[in-house]
């Protein structure tokens, strides 16, 4: 059965570009959200195995959403990146203490991505 990654990501095209790298990797099912507003309203339908977000983000950003995953008994195990333009080393360690399992800052290596998507998820 198909791992579920929800990729919650205001841009379109950085949306698609995430979807591509993890789709070369094989078998995965890929859930959109356009705002971390429409991830929240996503995750109790669907029962997703990993959660890859931004962090600037209309209405819920990216850090709000990882504070509300980790804290939410039915996802705090759920593994969960960041992917962000934020690449100082204060937004970086902000990410992390409030639960994010690795950050990447964009422009990523998409090889980075996909041996983070391994590690997590087989």
């Amino acid at each position: 059965m198909a791992k579920k990654i929800l990729i919650a990501e205001d841009s379109a095209t950085m949306r698609y570009l995430i979807m591509s790298t993890i789709s070369a990797l094989g078998n995965y099912e890929i859930i959109e959200a356009a705002n971390g507003f429409e991830a929240l309203r996503i995750l109790p339908r669907e029962k997703v195995d990993l959660v890859i977000t931004d962090i600037n983000m209309p209405d819920i950003n990216g850090l709000e959403l990882v504070s509300f995953i980790k804290s939410n008994p039915n996802y705090k195990s759920t593994p969960l990146f960041i992917i962000s333009t934020e690449g100082s080393e204060r937004d970086r360690e902000k990410g992390i203490q409030l639960g994010a399992d690795a950050y990447l800052v964009k422009p990523f290596s998409p090889e980075e991505l996909q041996t983070l998507v391994k590690r997590f998820l087989t």
